[in-house]
């Protein structure tokens, strides 16, 4: 039976029945109904506690922790929607096999027509109010899978690439390809022309108190829930999942927000703990960014926050500073910061940078205590290459003698530096990670520990152990690189 939208003045759905009687249905209820009702699937593979789950760590918020033990989540994958693989167990098994353990995973609504969310009709057109079971069906391997590999799967709800330009045109969204309603009942268009950046889509402003929120637009956000909702029922039942909004929105705060919040409320109502946050456009310019100033200014809202953007458009010493930056907003209320994409596919107009880039992004990544990083698919990135599993394993090699949330930056330790040679994290007169950027050397000041330390090396290029020596204190150390190239030398007190 089909619903017509007639008004709305509030968040809630409002519809006429075929008999002329208007219905009215809160949007947060029609959201539950449709988990319990319409998808039809039931809650997967949760056999794990809250305390169990993907949650900040209890010791050290800045990390998280997952089956009860803190984790760094590192990562990397040839695609962003990896669901969507045909070759996705083997991608997984590759991805763990290095140290992997994190993934980003897009909603896509940009594949093949076959791999769209909703069922496609044999007139070529989509009906909204049915579901291609290939696509869901793939979405529910790559939770199970990602479970069953103890991968984090950090889902991506809505991509604003996905609803403009090429892939507007072939979309189940666009009215001309679906049945369920017409651009003059829902004010959007055939086409979209302008960058996803710009954010002319209607698409993301169908949220009552939006400033181009139109009632029309609500019949748009009865079937987006319905999407988010079909995307919960299996989720929820996982807990290795954490939620991002959207792909570097653009759009106002309030689309965001709304969704996180319909998201926390079908957790709430099944009696699972989820995070959730956003990632922002502008985070590449940390300082100016209005947005993420205010998701600093609510941790309630944004219990962790996605900064993958600070790894594009900055370079050298100048992405140390903006890191440092973010780190600093964090410090009031300490939680996680996530890197899900780390830029490097090669020289860009935008500023990916080249893969050489993408390592030293990672490094300084770790060093400043990001919680998590992952190297973005091929074109913008490096995604799981040689140089991708090198890095991985490299930094679970220092992990198997330095716990990251154990140290913090201290680069006031060092001196006779040369500007981006090195960068370092510490737990001074007990441990010390050191990240050489193209070999050098740097002078450690160790003058108030006259002890022995350990120094052992860590070839960032092969993800190999190099030498081992070792170190004497009570003093300031010359500390020299074995060769040019990424170095991480890690110094533990005997």
């Amino acid at each position: 039976m089909k619903y017509h939208l007639k008004s709305s003045k509030t968040n809630s759905v409002v519809g006429v029945h075929p008999d002329g009687k208007i219905v009215i249905r809160d949007a947060f209820v029609v959201g539950l109904l449709i988990i319990l009702i319409f998808c039809g699937s039931q809650l997967q593979g949760r056999d794990l506690s809250n305390s169990a789950c993907i949650r900040p760590y209890s010791e050290n918020r800045h990390y998280w922790q997952y089956k009860g033990a803190p984790v760094l989540l590192l990562g990397g994958s040839k695609t962003d929607h990896i669901f969507l693989l045909e070759d996705l167990k083997e991608h997984l098994d590759e991805i763990a096999g290095v140290g992997g353990n994190y993934v980003r995973n897009t909603m896509s609504q940009r594949e093949g027509l076959d791999l769209k969310p909703h069922k496609r009709l044999s007139n070529g057109k989509f009906d909204l109010d049915r579901w291609n079971s290939v696509y869901w069906s793939r979405f529910s391997n790559c939770l199970k899978w990602c479970k069953e590999r103890d991968i984090i799967i950090q889902i991506e709800v809505w991509d604003r690439f996905d609803y403009s330009q090429d892939q507007w045109k072939n979309s189940p969204w666009c009215p001309a390809n679906n049945i369920n309603y017409t651009s003059e009942q829902t004010g959007l268009a055939n086409n979209y022309p302008a960058p996803p950046w710009r954010d002319r889509q209607p698409f993301f402003h169908t949220v009552a108190g939006m400033s181009r929120y139109r009632r029309q637009y609500d019949i748009i956000r009865q079937y987006q829930e319905r999407f988010v909702a079909k995307m919960l029922s299996y989720s929820l039942g996982y807990g290795n999942v954490l939620y991002c909004m959207n792909n570097e929105t653009s759009t106002p705060v309030k689309w965001g927000q709304y969704w996180m919040k319909f998201i926390k409320e079908a957790a709430v109502e099944k009696g699972v703990e989820i995070y959730v946050t956003d990632m922002f456009d502008d985070v590449w310019k940390p300082q100016s960014s209005g947005k993420l100033k205010q998701a600093f200014g609510n941790p309630q809202i944004y219990p962790f926050i996605d900064v993958s953007q600070v790894n594009s458009r900055s370079f050298n010493q100048g992405h140390w500073v903006n890191i440092m930056w973010i780190m600093s907003q964090g410090t009031k209320h300490p939680r996680p910061l996530n890197n899900t994409k780390i830029y490097s596919g090669g020289e860009t107009t935008w500023g990916s940078g080249t893969p050489k880039d993408g390592i030293e992004r990672f490094w300084r990544n770790l060093i400043a205590g990001s919680a998590s990083c992952r190297f973005h698919r091929p074109g913008a990135g490096i995604g799981l290459n040689d140089t991708a599993k090198s890095c991985i394993k490299a930094a679970r090699k220092v992990e198997s003698l330095i716990k990251f949330w154990d140290i913090e930056p201290r680069m006031e330790l060092l001196s006779n530096r040369e500007t981006d040679e090195a960068y370092l994290a510490a737990q001074p007169g007990k441990r010390y990670v050191l990240y050489f950027t193209d070999g050098g050397s740097v002078a450690l000041n160790l003058k108030p520990y006259k002890s022995k330390f350990k120094l052992r090396w860590v070839d960032v290029r092969s993800g190999d152990w190099g030498d081992r020596t070792a170190i004497i204190g009570g003093k300031t150390v010359t500390i020299a690189a074995p060769k040019k190239g990424p170095w991480v030398g890690v110094i533990i007190k005997e």
